[in-house]
C-alpha cells in the first residue's frame, strides 16, 4: 500500500501475548512495526508482564495508555492485541473505565472463549502447577515482571473462566470490534506448534497451534489466516516470528501486509462517517 496509508488519526497501541515481552529492541512483533511506521502509523508498546494475570496487566497498560496519550496529545488510541493481551485490552476497556480513551479494539489469535485442552490440563495436581510456577515466575522476576503469577494465568485460559470473563466484560458500543485468527492445516506446519497443534487439534478441533478457531471468534470476525500452498498460519506467525513471507510455488503470502490492511482500513473508518 502507498506512504502514508496507515497515518492514523489516533496512536496505534500493541498489546503482546503470555511468554513474551513486547518491548522494540527484543522483536516480539517483527517487521510489524517499522512496516506500518514507514506508512505514517504512530506505533507504541504496552510492555506488560508476561505472566501476570488479565487484570494486573490491564492495570499496567492503563498506565501505559495514559502515557501515550499524554505523550502524543491524542485523545484516544487503537488497541492491537496478541493472544492473551486480547483479553488485557478487552478488560482495559470494558471494566477499568478506559472505554472513552479507545477507539478501536483489534484481537488476534485471542482465546476468548478460553481452551478445552487446557480445562484438561488444569485437572493435573495441584502441585504440578505451583512447582512449575516457583520456577516461571522466578525466571520471569529476573526478565523484568513486576506481578508473575503463572498458576492463576494458566486458569485464565479454561473455558469456565472464560465464560464468567466474557460475561462480565461485553463490548463496548462505539467501540471498533476486530478480531482475526489463524489456522494451521496440518501439525507439519510449523515445526515450533507441531506438537500442540496436533494435541489441541485432537481434543478441540482447527488451531493456530494454542487458540482455537472458534475461541478465537469475537465481534467484527474477520475469517481466518491461511496463509498459502496448505501450510496454513500458526500462533506464532501472527506476529510475524520467523521475519519473512510464507512462499510456495511462486506465491505468497505476508503477515506485515496484513497488519497494514488492518491500520489502513482503521484510518477509512476513522475518516467514514459509518464504520467499514
Amino acid at each position: 500500500m502507498e506512504e502514508g496509508c496507515c497515518a492514523t488519526r489516533y496512536p496505534v497501541l500493541f498489546i503482546h501475548g503470555t511468554g513474551f515481552r513486547d518491548r522494540q529492541r527484543l522483536g516480539y512483533w517483527g517487521r510489524i512495526p517499522q512496516a506500518l511506521q514507514a506508512r505514517g502509523a504512530r506505533v507504541f508498546f504496552g510492555g506488560q508482564d508476561s505472566w501476570a494475570t488479565v487484570e494486573q496487566n490491564a492495570a499496567l497498560l492503563k498506565q501505559r495508555l495514559e502515557e501515550v496519550l499524554a505523550e502524543t496529545g491524542a485523545e484516544k488510541v487503537h488497541l492491537i492485541a496478541h493472544s492473551k493481551g486480547g483479553l488485557e485490552a478487552r478488560y482495559l476497556v470494558s471494566s477499568l473505565g478506559m472505554a472513552g480513551q479507545v477507539t478501536s479494539v483489534q484481537l488476534i489469535g485471542t482465546p476468548n472463549r478460553g481452551s478445552r485442552t487446557m480445562d484438561r490440563l488444569y485437572r493435573l495436581p495441584r502441585w504440578a502447577f505451583r512447582l512449575a510456577g516457583f520456577f516461571v515466575n522466578g525466571w520471569f522476576r529476573l526478565l523484568g515482571d513486576r506481578h508473575p503469577d503463572f498458576c492463576t494465568a494458566c486458569f485464565q485460559f479454561t473455558t469456565a473462566w472464560a465464560e464468567t470473563f466474557n460475561a462480565e466484560n461485553p463490548d463496548v458500543q462505539g467501540i471498533l470490534y476486530r478480531s482475526y485468527a489463524g489456522v494451521m492445516d496440518s501439525c507439519r506446519s510449523d515445526v515450533f506448534m507441531s506438537w500442540q497443534n496436533f494435541i489441541i487439534g485432537l481434543v478441540e478441533g482447527p488451531n493456530d497451534g494454542l487458540v482455537t478457531l472458534e475461541s478465537a471468534l469475537w465481534t467484527g470476525f474477520q475469517g481466518p489466516w491461511r496463509g498459502v500452498g496448505g501450510r496454513g498460519v500458526s500462533h506464532m506467525d501472527l506476529i510475524d516470528f520467523r521475519r519473512r513471507p510464507l512462499r510456495w510455488r511462486g506465491r505468497r503470502w505476508d503477515v506485515v501486509d496484513a497488519y497494514v490492511q488492518i491500520v489502513a482500513e482503521l484510518r477509512q473508518w476513522e475518516q467514514s462517517a459509518a464504520p467499514l
